[in-house]
């Protein structure tokens, strides 16, 4: 996985994780949502690189 692209997946996930927390502390179900929405394209940028590794592309 490249430095960059593992880089932003960390963020992504953190940002996220901080996010839903942020929002169920605070009974935003909006923010909660959108929490889970950034891990999961964090999840979703790790996956892919990844697999680029494994491949080898």
């Amino acid at each position: 996985m490249s430095g960059t692209e593992k880089t932003k997946a960390t963020a992504e996930q953190a940002k996220g994780k901080a996010k839903e927390a942020l929002g169920r502390m605070t009974g935003n179900e909006r923010m909660t949502a959108e929490g889970r929405a950034e891990q999961a394209k964090g999840d979703a940028r790790q996956a892919k690189e990844e697999a680029k590794d494994t491949f080898g592309h």
